[in-house]
């Protein structure tokens, strides 16, 4: 398996994409923005193209031509996705120190990068690991329809939450009044927020392992 994730990161993923997350994590240095964009970057730009790129490279045929298994290439791309998207979030994290520091008495009408911020962040990136890789996987090389229902699915949880931290004095109070200067709570956010992450994208593994053993690909 370790040979397959190498072989994907080496010759699969384009270069770029392992630059991108420092372009995107910059958008953390922007004051008061959205920034739960940053990490819908990498569901708008790095999923879809490199899923094609794999598609144009006729990978899929290349790996099962390998002496490996079927679970063991689901396994592979799954961690390749997630290292990537760790990356993402990793960057991004260490801009939003500077964040903090160049803008010390910002008023922000979305939701500030605190730690409860990235427990968003990886819920959000939960909810498109399941639905993407679940999606997927039926085929294996159409990509087309589950990156966008991905994409929509986590647009929309991310609508949700910055709408509810607006409007709900309870979510409000939470990520913007008193509970931002907790750090107990915002750490707990966090955590609950990598929990979830970590358990929907072993169900999602699950799954497309399941269904990738049921497709025909000779």
């Amino acid at each position: 398996m370790y040979n397959l994730v190498m072989k994907d990161l080496k010759l699969g993923v384009n270069p770029w994409f392992f630059t991108l997350p420092v372009f995107t994590g910059a958008l953390m240095l922007i004051p008061a923005w959205i920034y739960l964009l940053v990490p819908l970057y990498f569901c708008f730009i790095t999923v879809p193209n490199t899923l094609g790129g794999f598609k144009s490279q006729n990978d899929l045929m290349f790996s099962m031509m390998m002496p490996v298994t079927k679970k063991d290439i689901v396994k592979a791309r799954i961690t390749v996705i997630v290292i990537l998207e760790l990356m993402h979030l990793a960057i991004a994290m260490i801009f939003s120190l500077f964040t903090f520091r160049l803008y010390p008495h910002m008023n922000y009408y979305f939701f500030a990068p605190h730690l409860g911020f990235w427990g968003l962040c990886f819920i959000l990136l939960a909810i498109f690991n399941i639905v993407l890789l679940t999606m997927y996987y039926k085929t294996a090389y159409k990509y087309g329809a589950a990156t966008t229902a991905a994409t929509m699915a986590a647009i929309l949880f991310a609508g949700s939450a910055q709408w509810a931290g607006i409007q709900s004095p309870w979510v409000n109070g939470i990520f913007y009044g008193s509970g931002a200067n907790n750090t107990a709570l915002q750490l707990s956010i966090l955590i609950a927020g990598i929990v979830i992450f970590i358990a929907l994208t072993l169900i999602a593994y699950r799954i497309a392992a399941r269904r990738f053993l049921k497709v025909e690909l000779l």
